[in-house]
């Protein structure tokens, strides 16, 4: 039986009213569970509550079979079943309506009444000041007055968001036709059609492009438009239009756009809402978070004064944050209790320095005093609020997600103060989160632009409004930051040479299980390669798949814990800012080590942060120098975890490791790896850097460039193929041909080589017999991954060389003529040192040649150069090992076939 229903049988059994504390203590279950059950079961209503104090709850008379007991309150205090009816004039619920708020207010409503369809309006001021609650009651005033129907709602478009595209913002606004574009599969109404007969508000306005405001100025003066595809401006609609903004209208508004609006309100700031005002929003927002929760607050002086001077540029906005941040840290403090206590000691340190506000401004706290008392109770109200959704509400479950984290780690053992200080910091961190995800859009894409080129920003935008429009896939800002710092970090690696990746396996896996995102991943790359007019590399399939996904499942669970380590003060909190700024991320933490700061004691508290951190797949620390990046190992020890550390940490670092370790299904080796070879992100676009140009290449190197050439070459393909790497082109050369690499520098990037000799001019160069024991070992060349020392090969180079066979030989059975070759090779070894590369290419040369035998072909040679190289002293050495091979496969090696022999075994001699 679920806890609800064990609640709901008890109210059942007992039949009277019951305190949400009898309810806890008759079924030995938490408070904050019980109150929050009791609410849901009202709001289905099966139970009804009074608004007495403490609240009493009962089984609801409209639930049929309930048994009802009624109980005898005043009038005033009887259940809240019925909905209280709505004051005449909405504008009377707004703090100033009488006082500072005054003018702004009838100006509204003359702009609402004005006959016969009113007048458009303008509302400007800061941020925070309430424009969006101001819209939303001049919504509520229209319907009041029988202006606009009940059934109507206010349309909100954000300007903001499609700023970039005036062709997007205008298929929103206006809607589109049939085969506007592609993806337009049938005629759609835009925002204006569905505003018809009602109100919209068009918030930022000032973000509208030149062409968003001609054509709205349009639709103003005529009420007519045109969608998306037509010609002709032929629908109507009957709108009222309400913008905001925060900007100087004469600098970012057009002034055929300003004409058109006759009325102008502009909103006071807090700073300009005088003490009477400020301590009613205070209270207003007290009893919000009051009602929330179901309980009271008792709140001192000097925290109202704290509260109210904590307001330095946010205005009501910021005040509202504060508000809810004070009122959590109380709640957690004294969850079981009626009425929670907001003393000095529930205050942070930022909302504290309010009171040296006062202590500062002495005249502004004497005329704040007389609206204050020592001590405020806050009960739980009853007003309906008059916007259903506010920008800087806090979610719906806020209080009840603390109180059941409370519960879980008192059951896990934890003492109360160690509960305390992991809420509490769950608590900060969502607030500071919370606070800056309330930030506009734009001051987000201004601090993207100090990192990387406002370019890629744009590209990234016309990315996402191509997955939005033409592939009716869902992805919001947060994704046009991700792929901006992507595309960008992407570009750099382009530029330097260094952007082969190995895709990990579990990688593979996941985006295998998403097939509609891989194969938009596929569109984007293509979208990639066409806009650079380069290839880009098959990988980024996966990589780009993986960012749809992540950004499809934000959750902390199964994320890299990040912690970002310095010396100082506030160096590392400061790039975790800038960091949560731009991502969404709730991962990430800071840790400020003052320079008076014992080593010790900095990894005690950096232990009990990477427990915290920790969600199953380890930890990556980000440190700047000193003892600091010698804590991996001790972390390792004390915790348990796995921790990676990249010392010389730079805000780039940061935010790039913040976003691999945001993406799912990422492992902490192979993002350690690849930070630490982070260059930063590109600030140009330019790529046609000194050999960029050039088609990529790999050199396969044997003695003869024949046979066995193409053996390796196809070797190296199947590795390339299997990392999905298709633009990268094998090379064979012979060591005769070894001065050739000069040539072809000039016409290809050489980003690596494999074979008996190492061509020299300081490519990266792998073995062969290296390349057969460990595959892998060619990718990490290319990207440039550091060797793991003692690394144990991955099998043994006879058994990748029976495969190689397996795959290349077509008329030989590879199981038994290996045996045979190896036989050849060793008796050739006794007389002539081959190191395991040369034994390698003899083996795969003579299955070549046997190959060619059977199939009849045959090899030419000059009639000069074979006679002078039969009388080379290793002739009658070759014809004597190959002489078991042709009695035991019943074959013939003719003087050419032994003429490459010598020549490959001469030329490995002189290679050793």
């Amino acid at each position: 039986m679920k806890r609800s229903e064990k609640i709901y049988h008890y109210l059942q059994q007992v039949a009277t009213w019951q305190t949400t504390q009898q309810v806890a203590d008759a079924l030995h279950i938490q408070r904050t569970n019980a109150s929050k059950d009791l609410n849901e079961l009202v709001r289905l209503n099966k139970l009804v509550k009074t608004s007495t104090r403490p609240v009493q709850y009962q089984i609801s008379a409209n639930n049929s079979g309930a048994k009802v007991v009624t109980k005898q309150v005043p009038d005033s205090q009887k259940a809240t079943a019925a909905t209280p009816s709505a004051p005449a004039d909405v504008f009377k619920k707004l703090v100033g309506y009488k006082d500072s708020m005054h003018t702004q207010i009838e100006q509204a409503k003359a702009a609402i009444l004005y006959p016969p369809k009113g007048l458009n309006c303008l509302i400007t001021g800061e941020t925070g000041t309430g424009k969006t609650l101001f819209a939303h009651t001049m919504f509520r005033f229209a319907q009041k007055n029988n202006l606009i129907a009940d059934n109507k709602k206010l349309t909100v478009f954000n300007c903001a968001d499609y700023a970039h595209n005036a062709e997007l913002l205008m298929s929103h606004l206006f809607g589109y036709v049939k085969g506007a574009f592609t993806g337009a599969q049938e005629t759609t109404d835009g925002l204006i059609q569905q505003a018809d007969g009602g109100m919209l508000f068009l918030d930022e306005v000032h973000r509208l492009p030149p062409e968003g405001q001609e054509m709205i100025f349009y639709f103003m003066d005529h009420g007519t438009y045109s969608r998306l595809g037509e010609i002709k401006k032929n629908n109507h609609a009957s709108v009222r239009i309400i913008c905001a903004t925060t900007e100087d209208i004469n600098s970012s508004l057009l002034a055929t756009f300003t004409r058109r609006i006759p009325i102008m309100i502009h909103l006071p700031n807090f700073a300009q809402r005088g003490p009477k005002e400020q301590v009613a929003l205070l209270k207003n927002m007290l009893q919000l978070e009051a009602t929330r929760i179901d309980r009271s607050f008792s709140i001192d002086e000097d925290v109202s004064k704290a509260l109210i001077g904590s307001v330095e540029y946010g205005n009501v906005g910021q005040l509202k944050s504060n508000v809810q941040l004070v009122c959590a840290r109380g709640f957690l403090n004294h969850m079981d209790k009626d009425i929670i206590p907001l003393t000095r000691n529930t205050l942070t340190a930022h909302v504290n320095k309010g009171l040296v506000h006062f202590a500062n401004h002495r005249h502004q706290q004497a005329q704040l005093t007389p609206y204050l008392s020592s001590k405020m109770i806050i009960h739980p109200g009853t007003a309906t609020p008059v916007t259903q959704k506010d920008e800087y509400e806090l979610p719906a479950n806020f209080y009840d997600l603390i109180g059941d984290k409370a519960q879980m780690l008192k059951e896990q053992g934890l003492d109360q103060e160690t509960i305390n200080q992991f809420i509490m910091e769950d608590i900060n961190r969502h607030m500071e989160l919370f606070c800056q995800q309330n930030q506009s859009s734009y001051n987000k894409s201004n601090h993207l632009n100090e990192i990387v080129d406002q370019k890629i920003i744009e590209l990234a935008h016309e990315m996402a409004d191509y997955l939005r429009i033409q592939e009716d896939y869902f992805v919001d800002q947060n994704f046009v930051y991700a792929l901006s710092l992507h595309i960008s970090s992407l570009i750099k690696r382009l530029q330097s040479g260094k952007y082969v990746r190995k895709v990990p396996e579990n990688l593979l896996t996941l985006v295998k299980q998403h097939p509609l995102e891989q194969q938009l991943a596929q569109k984007m790359r293509h979208f990639l390669t066409k806009h650079y007019q380069l290839p880009v590399p098959q990988s980024e399939i996966f990589y780009l798949a993986t960012l749809l996904i992540s950004l499809q499942q934000q959750h902390r669970e199964g994320k890299i814990g990040l912690i970002v380590a310095t010396h100082g003060n506030s160096t590392a909190t400061s790039m975790v800012q800038v960091v949560r700024q731009l991502l969404d991320c709730d991962h990430v933490y800071s840790y400020d080590m003052s320079l008076d700061t014992k080593p010790k004691e900095a990894l005690e508290h950096l232990a009990k942060l990477c427990l915290k951190a920790d969600n199953g797949k380890g930890i990556l620390l980000l440190v700047d120098m000193g003892s600091l990046a010698t804590f991996g190992a001790r972390l390792h020890e004390l915790c348990g975890i796995k921790v990676k550390v990249i010392d010389m940490v730079t805000t780039a670092m940061v935010l790039e490791a913040a976003r691999k370790t945001s993406l799912v299904g990422n492992q902490l080796d192979t993002i350690y790896h690849e930070l630490s070879d982070f260059q930063g992100y590109s600030r140009s676009l330019s790529i046609q850097q000194e050999g960029a140009n050039l088609p990529k290449a790999i050199l396969a190197i044997c003695a003869t460039g024949i046979g066995t050439a193409q053996k390796i070459k196809e070797m190296v393909e199947s590795i390339l193929i299997e990392n999905l790497i298709d633009d990268i082109e094998v090379l064979t050369l012979s060591v005769a041909d070894i001065d050739k690499v000069d040539d072809l520098l000039k016409r290809y990037t050489i980003c690596a080589a494999t074979g008996i000799q190492n061509p020299g001019h300081q490519l990266p160069f792998i073995e062969l017999a290296h390349l057969f024991c460990d595959e892998t070992a060619l990718i990490d060349l290319l990207q440039e991954t550091p060797p793991v020392p003692n690394k144990t090969p991955a099998t043994s180079y006879n058994k990748v060389l029976l495969e190689t066979l397996e795959k290349q030989c077509m008329f030989i059975n590879p199981l038994k003529i290996l045996p045979l070759l190896e036989q050849v090779a060793a008796t050739i070894d006794q007389h002539v040192s081959l190191n395991p590369s040369a034994q390698i290419n003899l083996i795969l040369h003579l299955a070549s040649a046997i190959e060619r035998i059977v199939l009849g072909k045959t090899l030419n040679v000059d009639k000069m150069v074979l006679a002078q190289e039969q009388k080379n002293e290793l002739w009658p050495l070759i014809e004597q090992a190959v002489g078991t091979l042709q009695l035991a496969l019943n074959i013939h090696f003719d003087a050419a076939e032994l003429y490459y022999i010598v020549t490959l075994i001469d030329t490995q001699k002189d290679t050793q």
